[in-house]
């Protein structure tokens, strides 16, 4: 049931209250099989819940009405850039243009908005690489990148290449968005609607893609395609998504998860990222 009442109450035997933030995952495989086996943890308050054990269980999640920053913590009306004040979304290096376009980072030139948070984050080595799902998707990471995969539902991935810095690893994803798309479709990647396509191919392709310049930076050790197993009982045949400005009590039994979504009956899906700083409760 998802309802649009505004008060609540009810006597809950396990409940947990506070501001959530993205899912975290944890992954693992047998024996080195390069199938990953994704378990997703909620962050809400201090506390984390194992949401791979609600699945296939009714669950309910209630909205109080308040939104923290995620960056400074103050109460905010309205929620900026997943998660931000819109202080913090104008002035954070968290907000930075070059977070959705790498290829704009001036890290290595000593500037940002914050020239200590970009030497930590992003003057350093970075990574670019094809991921799988409803098309093949051309991206850039900092961090480790089966995490980056796994929050964009990717069934499969590979690492393409390795540079010094954000902005360089920027210029290879720009070059190659001609050939693939920087997008992932949420609908058809929650339908699990896989494209057939064999990313070592693709991968190979890029030299022939990319300017002789850049070749130097492609990764031809990292040759392995990571394949990603996700928890879902079932997946819908078409999909609506709700968010908790408008539907502030969700009362459903969950299907599964993949990428940042939790998949309900009926195939109502539900962005976590999205609500980064939204104080809930969840009840099961």
């Amino acid at each position: 049931m998802i309802s649009n009442r505004t008060f609540h109450y009810a006597y809950i035997y396990n409940m947990n209250v506070g501001n959530i933030k993205k899912m975290q995952v944890k992954y693992f495989d047998d024996n080195h099989n390069p199938l990953h086996k994704v378990q997703y943890y909620l962050p809400i308050g201090d506390e984390f819940v194992d949401m791979n054990i609600l699945i296939g269980k009714k669950i309910e999640l209630v909205y109080e009405g308040i939104i923290n920053c995620t960056v400074c913590g103050r109460k905010t009306k309205n929620s900026f850039g997943q998660g931000s004040c819109y202080p913090c979304f104008r002035d954070a290096p968290q907000n930075s243009p070059c977070i959705i376009k790498p290829e704009l980072c001036e890290a290595h030139l000593a500037k940002g908005r914050d020239i200590v948070w970009e030497q930590k984050n992003h003057n350093k080595e970075h990574i670019v690489y094809l991921a799988k799902s409803s098309g093949i998707k051309i991206g850039v990471t900092g961090d480790f990148p089966l995490t980056r995969w796994i929050d964009q539902g990717a069934s499969e991935a590979i690492v393409l290449a390795k540079t010094p810095y954000r902005q360089l690893a920027g210029e290879i994803e720009v070059l190659l968005k001609e050939y693939f798309t920087d997008k992932t479709s949420w609908q058809r990647m929650l339908k699990n609607e896989i494209l057939d396509k064999d990313l070592l191919e693709e991968k190979e392709n890029c030299f022939e893609y990319l300017p002789e310049e850049y070749h130097e930076f492609i990764d031809e050790a990292e040759d392995e395609i990571f394949m990603i197993n996700y928890p879902v009982l079932e997946f819908p045949k078409a999909v609506k998504s709700i968010g908790f400005d408008k539907v502030p009590i969700i009362e459903s039994e969950l299907k599964g998860i993949k990428g940042q979504y939790l998949i309900f009956e009926n195939g109502i899906v539900l962005n976590i990222r999205k609500h980064n700083g939204y104080y809930i409760s969840i009840n099961h």
